[in-house]
């Protein structure tokens, strides 16, 4: 890619055989970016910061990342394939980048040439859920959604639910898409269940998510850009330093792009792999249910 892109496949040998009882990894249970709160406050502290930046929240991902966010999204779709008549849970996606990715795509797919007897069908059975705790998200989505004329045909479903608890049956969506949301959850290790639960056999798993850096001078300069620039920028546009300095540490919090993976094999993924972009900038992890 354009972009900068190292994808790494993650052997099976690097992750031991699941045991019986689940080995839980509590990597920032207690966490809000670098303070440390109680488990139970985290879930309130983090809905606290993305209902102050519901408004501003594309507004300012096209400023942090210089639209390139709108690229690392196509590219988490691409992974995705996307099909007509699918059944997709979109989770932490409120404001519906991701979901209208996935149905532009799915148009596409219809323009190439689905023009058999099963066509209606299918355009009658695709749903994308969406999934996000924060109801000033969810409005957000839903407006941008009406302004775009998507979901018209009731493709779209916007759901309030917690990515740890997830109200959908076993075995029930084609595929699962969180994108820039899991470094926000307590625990990480449950959200990553619930999406081996829900997915049916053969389903992917795709995570988008900002990582870590590991060149060294690039390093220091994404640290300066982080800590500097971005929680300026958050007061100066959506008038919140403290929200902006939150997700920049929330980022330094999460696992490295390894470890993380190996959270993804340990809730039950097979064929693990991880896509650094833009030197681990962000980086996209996926896994099949088997």
């Amino acid at each position: 890619m354009a972009l900068g892109s190292v994808s790494r496949r993650l052997g099976t040998k690097l992750f031991p055989a699941l045991s019986s009882t689940p080995r839980l990894l509590h990597s920032h249970a207690t966490s809000f970016g670098f303070k440390r709160v109680n488990e139970e406050d985290k879930a309130r502290m983090v809905g606290d910061v993305f209902t102050n930046v519901a408004s501003s929240y594309d507004l300012m991902n096209d400023l942090m990342s210089a639209g390139l966010h709108r690229l690392w999204k196509d590219r988490l779709v691409s992974k995705l394939n996307p099909f007509p008549g699918m059944k997709h849970l979109d989770v932490a996606g409120g404001t519906g980048d991701v979901a209208f990715r996935i149905l532009e795509s799915i148009n596409k797919v219809k323009l190439r040439g689905l023009q058999d007897v099963f066509q209606d069908t299918l355009e009658a059975e695709t749903r994308i859920y969406v999934c996000d705790i924060n109801p000033q998200m969810l409005n957000v989505g839903r407006q941008r959604a009406l302004e775009k004329g998507f979901g018209e045909d009731g493709s779209l479903v916007w759901v309030e639910g917690n990515a740890e608890s997830l109200s959908f049956q076993n075995d029930s969506m084609d595929g699962y898409t969180i994108a820039f949301g899991i470094r926000n959850v307590t625990h990480i290790e449950k959200v990553l269940s619930e999406a081996h639960r829900v997915l049916k056999p053969g389903g992917r798993f795709l995570c988008l998510e900002l990582s870590h850096v590991g060149i060294p001078i690039f390093k220091d300069l994404y640290d300066y850009y982080s800590f500097s620039v971005i929680p300026y920028m958050g007061e100066l546009v959506a008038g919140d330093r403290e929200s902006y300095q939150y997700l920049v540490e929330s980022i330094r919090r999460f696992p490295s792009q390894e470890k993380f993976a190996s959270m993804i094999a340990n809730a039950g993924f097979q064929k693990v792999e991880y896509e650094n972009l833009v030197g681990g900038v962000v980086a996209v992890h996926s896994g099949l249910k088997i």
